[in-house]
């Protein structure tokens, strides 16, 4: 064979073999475009998800985000449990914020009212809102507002404090092994939001 003959053999399988390298490399960047636009999607559905996930396990700790009518018909008083009440502003929200009592004891079925004291500290009025959860997550299913400050839109002006109103009870059919429920609130700044 000479060389001519042999250089030609080399290109032909060159390009043979380039030929198959951009169809395998077509291929894969496809089967890469799809796993990425599939991510993509499964990224959007995945907060609808939780939350249906939370609302059928009852994880999470979300409570009713409007309110229930006082429905106890009757106070077991053979029980106790106690609820425990925390609070937290998300960055950049220089109001104070706190329960007036930090815990109560409650029977199930029992209503309650407690407080939160809000004052608005910056130099300018703010829209606030408070967004509860219940720990442990399970409970949350048997913790009743019947009236909360969370339910709406908390404008303060500058300088000016409120007291807010909570109504509760705990559901007679609470699990006997929960004994302790925390009732967090974490205060948003949504002034930008309501304008």
């Amino acid at each position: 064979m000479s060389t001519d003959e042999h250089k030609a053999n080399i290109n032909k399988n060159t390009n043979t073999d380039t030929g198959i390298s951009i169809s395998n490399n077509n291929k894969t960047v496809k089967k890469l475009l799809l796993v990425v636009i599939a991510m993509f999607g499964f990224g959007f559905a995945l907060v609808p998800l939780y939350d249906v996930f939370c609302d059928i396990t009852g994880l999470n700790g979300k409570t009713n985000s409007t309110a229930v009518a006082y429905t106890a018909s009757s106070v077991d008083e053979s029980r106790t449990v106690r609820v425990q009440f925390i609070t937290r502003n998300a960055k950049g929200i220089p109001w104070a914020f706190e329960p007036v009592i930090n815990e109560i004891d409650v029977h199930p079925g029992e209503m309650k009212l407690v407080s939160f004291y809000a004052k608005n500290n910056a130099t300018h009025d703010i829209i606030g809102q408070a967004v509860p959860s219940v720990s442990p997550g399970l409970a949350a299913n048997y913790f009743h507002k019947i009236e909360c400050f969370c339910f709406t839109q908390q404008p303060l002006a500058a300088g000016k404090d409120v007291e807010m109103s909570l109504q509760f009870y705990v559901d007679l059919e609470l699990p006997t092994d929960i004994k302790t429920l925390t009732l967090s609130y974490t205060l948003y700044d949504i002034t930008e939001k309501s304008s």
